[in-house]
């Protein structure tokens, strides 16, 4: 199959739904404000992809019926993101750790491996700079760590995704990390384009509330359409979104078979958005090309009519999913 139906393929598949979680670091929105965004969130319906094959309508049915919903917590059905350590200041070499604890209080040590890993740690800054996306090794013990070294001051939010063997469905396990030092946080201005390593990336398309739209990520090179997209973790890209203000967090992939391995693809990827709510939402965009990584930022606003997140009494019907 050539690179331009195999974009074809695998792009129609590819999804996302800004309906993450409602929770951000302490440090950022008070604690109060916290509560009462996971009490509504509870009755919201969050639609998330998952690899276990649940039918949204059982998780929507279980929002309502006062489950936690994905991303909220250090805390899950039971499992939970403990001894989370890293360095504390700038410039510290050490190593970023942490544990998993199931149901039964001791640190889980099978996982189910998603798009070629058992965990995808996705790390940011309060104001969305610093983003990493990475993947750290699990010891015996069921304690997880990687090197690290914090290139600048604040507070970060670490979300680990990970589907417990047992567990049924992916988890989003969340916490954050204070790093000392000289910290003036930014706000990011919405910009459709970026430049990474010699690549200029752009996002054409609207994002709308409450109902879909299609947004296209294009990738070129000195003006030259980029047609070498690799697969990396089973896909021609990963899209990461954060809403502003509270970090809503939704890390997505692509529906669908896997790309072969060895064939390539692009200069796009499609992507179908529904946002929950009007705002400012920040997105991540991951590629490879010549075994190499590279992320893109871009920020963007909803278009459209001012929409508002559901009710708590809100039924499922008329909202967009997978």
């Amino acid at each position: 199959m050539n690179a331009a139906a195999r974009l074809g393929a695998y792009a129609a598949g590819l999804a996302v739904v800004f309906t993450g979680a409602f929770a951000a670091a302490g440090a950022v929105v008070p604690e109060t404000t916290v509560s009462a965004w996971t009490q509504q969130a509870e009755g919201t319906e969050m639609t998330q992809h998952t690899d276990s094959g649940q039918d949204p309508a059982e998780t929507t049915a279980g929002s309502r019926a006062g489950h936690t919903p994905q991303g909220v917590s250090m805390e899950q059905n039971g499992y939970l993101l403990q001894e989370l350590s890293a360095p504390g200041a700038t410039g510290d070499p050490g190593e970023l750790s942490l544990t998993i604890t199931g149901p039964d209080g001791a640190p889980v040590t099978e996982f189910e491996t998603s798009h070629e890993r058992q965990m995808h740690l996705i790390v940011v800054r309060s104001d969305a700079a610093g983003f990493r996306h990475v993947h750290p090794v699990m010891d015996e013990a069921g304690r997880w760590s990687l090197p690290w070294q914090w290139e600048a001051a604040g507070t970060y939010r670490v979300y680990a995704d990970i589907v417990p063997t047992g567990a049924g469905q992916n988890l989003t396990l969340t916490s954050t990390v204070d790093v000392a030092g000289a910290f003036t946080p930014g706000t990011p201005e919405a910009s459709t384009t970026d430049e990474v390593d010699g690549y200029q990336i752009s996002v054409a398309g609207d994002l709308s509330v409450g109902s879909t739209a299609e947004l296209t990520i294009s990738v070129t090179r000195d003006g030259q359409p980029v047609t070498t997209l690799e697969p990396y973790l089973g896909a021609y890209g990963h899209l990461v979104a954060l809403r502003a203000g509270d970090l809503a967090y939704l890390h997505t992939h692509p529906e669908g078979a896997e790309p072969v391995a060895g064939e390539v693809s692009g200069p796009d990827v499609v992507f179908a958005t529904t946002a929950p709510s009007p705002g400012r939402y920040y997105l991540y965009f991951d590629f490879q090309v010549d075994g190499q990584v590279h992320t893109a930022q871009f920020a963007l606003d909803t278009t459209g009519a001012a929409g508002t997140m559901p009710s708590a009494n809100t039924t499922a019907e008329g909202h967009g999913g997978h």
